[in-house]
């Protein structure tokens, strides 16, 4: 088999390994990464366990999503500072549902080959187990020295971060470790996977699955493996835009935004994203990060990130669409201003201002001081309205205009729209109802 390991390392996706995964890996695997669902969504910081489930396949091993139905009632203490605030079930069902829909349009779970994917939710197995039965069976098997020794546990016990730790997030790394043997026993599952915040929970899950075989399976294996918690060169937390997370559902986050997001990263950090996020191999990725250094203006690095990482997530159609709007932000042709609609309108020029006028502000058209100035306040007065307009400064629909212009219905972009700019940058939107 092709070493997955070696794959992960160049790609920048391996920070720790307990001993043996990599030779465990050098045979078909079983391997699990949790979700929890905080949101019914996805955000990018998600992407990475997301590809590395479908490195696994593509290396021909299983993988398995588990959707924390179970955990998500208490909260990951994991790289908090304060208790999280517990949801209700109506909630956490709707973002049970919601996770389960992303995960399903990156991983085939209804593929029937002998390593396909699988889907689970911890919940099955947990809303029976009395809490007797846990404490007897699980609990029993843990010491609490071992539990306070992890650091997610110590920093919060010593007040090094927030104000101590609830008896239910204390019990978290305990559940989550029920959840690998319950996995291991069920599927054979020898490896769990997940970000450099988890390496505690998921040891106390391969030494649960050990401390419970005993007498059973003295040969029981268990593994564990984490990736690097993705950052900005800049040290600024990954995966936020101005608007907030970065979401891998267009109904959170659009597709134009999502690719505006990855065409908009600093050299260094599309470096990086480019081994992580995209699927491309070693030669591929080398020659765009030269062929990037001897133009950087062109931003090819950039571009390509963007294009791929917006396929993967949405689709090519859509990244199509995405690179249109784009392009009708620079472009001086109507026609492109003319193909996005009202959302991706809005979404182009968001942060603009706008005013509102009706369309009998239209009937017998707008003269341009009315449109710059008495009308709009685009700019402070009448006289600086005729003072730009004099200094050809003034374009309407991307069209460079004088006094003489009178703005009526014909002008409209999707019947409501008309775009204003002074010089390059400044940008005005004038919407009629």
């Amino acid at each position: 088999m092709k070493n997955l390991v070696e794959e992960l390392r160049w790609r920048g996706l391996v920070h720790d390994l307990m001993p043996g995964t990599e030779e465990q890996l050098k045979n078909p695997t079983t391997a699990y990464i949790g979700f929890d669902p905080t949101s019914d969504s996805l955000h990018i910081g998600s992407l990475v366990p997301i590809i590395l489930l479908k490195h696994l396949r593509d290396f021909g091993h299983k993988p398995i999503a588990l959707v924390g139905g179970a955990t998500g009632m208490i909260g990951d203490p994991s790289g908090k500072s304060d208790e999280r605030n517990l949801l209700d079930e109506t909630t956490l069902n709707k973002n049970v549902d919601g996770i389960k829909g992303v995960l399903s349009r990156f991983l085939d779970f209804e593929a029937t080959d002998a390593n396909a994917p699988i889907l689970v939710n911890n919940y099955d197995w947990m809303k029976t187990f009395s809490f007797i039965s846990f404490a007897r069976d699980v609990g029993k098997r843990i010491t609490v020295n071992y539990m306070m020794a992890k650091d997610s546990v110590k920093k919060r016990l010593s007040g090094e971060v927030g104000e101590g730790m609830s008896f239910t997030e204390f019990t978290y790394q305990l559940i989550q470790g029920y959840d690998f043997y319950h996995l291991h026993k069920e599927y054979n599952c020898v490896l769990q996977m997940g970000g450099s915040d988890q390496w505690g929970n998921i040891t106390t899950g391969t030494e649960l699955i050990r401390r419970m075989n005993v007498g059973i399976d003295e040969n029981a294996k268990a593994f564990a493996m984490t990736c690097p918690l993705i950052t900005k060169a800049d040290g600024s937390k990954f995966g936020k835009s101005e608007g907030g997370n970065v979401w891998l559902t267009s109904d959170k986050t659009s597709v134009y935004k999502f690719y505006q997001f990855w065409l908009n990263t600093s050299d260094e950090d599309a470096e990086k994203y480019i081994k992580i996020f995209t699927f491309l191999d070693k030669e591929t990725i080398d020659a765009i990060i030269e062929e990037h250094k001897q133009a950087p203006h062109v931003r090819v690095l950039q571009k390509r990130l963007a294009e791929e990482i917006t396929t993967f997530v949405h689709s090519k159609e859509e990244l199509e669409n995405a690179i249109v709007a784009s392009n009708a932000l620079f472009s001086n042709s109507i026609e492109d201003l003319k193909k996005l609609d009202e959302k991706t309108f809005l979404e182009v020029f968001d942060g603009v201002p706008m005013a509102e006028l009706t369309i009998a502000d239209l009937e017998e058209g707008l003269d341009m001081i009315g449109a710059l100035a008495a009308k709009t306040n685009f700019l402070a007065s009448n006289s600086d309205a005729r003072r730009e307009l004099k200094q050809n400064a003034i374009s309407v629909n991307k069209e460079k205009v004088g006094e003489a212009k009178v703005i009526t219905k014909d002008d409209l972009i999707n019947n409501q729209f008309v775009l204003l700019q002074k010089g390059k940058k400044n940008y005005y939107v004038i919407r009629v109802k």
